[in-house]
């Protein structure tokens, strides 16, 4: 692997039980510290190439490579233990390596903004202060890679702003590598550096989009001329 290079999928296979190929001799690469979305049709297989990449799931055929360090995975759902606290349920990837790291949590709470909520269980949380926990819980260990499969979606549209802007802030302080699996274009276009689009049977790269776009990147880009373009080129490919 090259110095930039941190996830690397090469000549990847995967088929199913009942023959169904999902992938065949798929290829990709992905530069250290940037933001990969991957959009496409539902069932083209995006969520499953996370788990791939993610090590969660193991091809038929073919090589998954890291450049090193840790991993962590955000789902659409924050799956948070509800017999556990926010702080508990944050520092859990801790407990996990055998260590309390009191400190490191209090930071992590600081970092979305729940320090205060450190004592709360998960029901007496909205939505956005569950993905919150959740994005802290992943972060805690300061993961050189992030995996995120559709973690805003359930999100009402101005908690979804917020917490985006909160995670590119975050993103812009730690610089860990990101995959992010979206159906939700224009937040493709804000938060990535580039856009991967999947399609066809079996599934592969429609489109491969460097976004060109000035950080950090704010709501009001949306109105920029060139946003548009890169949508129109996405919904053109997908």
């Amino acid at each position: 692997m090259t110095a930039n290079e941190d996830l690397a999928l090469r000549d990847l296979h995967l088929c199913w039980p009942n023959g169904a190929v999902l992938f065949e001799a798929l290829n990709l690469q992905f530069a250290q510290g940037k933001i990969t979305a991957i959009v496409g049709e539902t069932g083209c297989g995006k969520s499953t190439l996370l788990r791939l990449m993610a090590h969660l799931l193991a091809p038929s055929q073919g090589d998954v490579s890291h450049h090193g360090g840790s991993r962590s995975f955000v789902f659409q759902s924050p799956n948070l233990l509800p017999w556990r606290t926010v702080a508990e349920n944050v520092g859990l990837p801790l407990v996990l390596e055998g260590r309390s790291g009191a400190t490191e949590v209090i930071a992590a709470l600081e970092s979305v903004g729940l320090d205060e909520h450190a004592g709360k269980l998960p029901h007496m949380l909205s939505g956005g202060m569950q993905m919150r926990t959740a994005l802290a819980r992943a972060l805690i260990t300061r993961p050189s890679v992030l995996f995120m499969d559709e973690p805003f979606s359930a999100l009402d549209a101005l908690t979804r702003h917020k917490l985006q802007q909160e995670f590119l802030a975050l993103w812009r302080e730690h610089r860990f590598t990101v995959l992010l699996v979206t159906h939700d274009i224009d937040a493709a276009i804000r938060l990535a550096d580039r856009v991967v689009v999947l399609g066809g049977a079996p599934a592969s790269v429609q489109m491969d989009l460097p976004i060109d776009l000035p950080r950090p990147r704010e709501l009001d880009l949306r109105h920029d001329p060139r946003t548009g373009s890169y949508i129109r080129r996405v919904e053109g490919a997908l």
